[in-house]
């Protein structure tokens, strides 16, 4: 069975950092396309940041470059999202993806409908 399990979502103030973590079963992770993404209530689906199939390349959306910062640990199978500088507006439910179509450039991948797996999801509340 093929699943993606995140972690590591909770209530932190402005300014503060999470470390998000994404571990994948039943299949080998830097073989796809995979990314985080976000959803906040009446908002639309946000594609974070997504890294292309082997690490080649990443994309950062505009609204987290420089802040956050995506890595995926081969040896256990771990996707990561390090998310530094929060906002109140970085609130939302995170979840990671992992995509087998093929993409031509990370940011692609970080604008796909389309998934194999993905995960239940873990909340991030940025609040003081």
């Amino acid at each position: 069975q093929l699943r993606l399990v995140e972690s590591g979502g909770g209530l932190v103030q402005p300014g503060g950092s999470l470390r998000l973590s994404c571990a994948a079963s039943g299949f080998t992770l830097d073989r796809y396309n995979i990314g985080w993404f976000r959803q906040a209530p009446g908002k639309e689906r946000e594609g974070v940041a997504c890294i292309s199939r082997s690490g080649g390349s990443t994309y950062y959306a505009n609204s987290v470059k420089g802040r956050f910062t995506i890595s995926i640990d081969n040896a256990k199978n771990t996707l990561y999202l390090q998310m530094d500088s929060l906002k109140p507006e970085d609130t939302a439910h995170y979840f990671c993806r992992a995509i087998l179509a093929a993409a031509r450039t990370a940011q692609a991948i970080c604008l796909m409908d389309i998934y194999q797996v993905q995960g239940q999801g873990t909340q991030v509340t940025v609040s003081s």
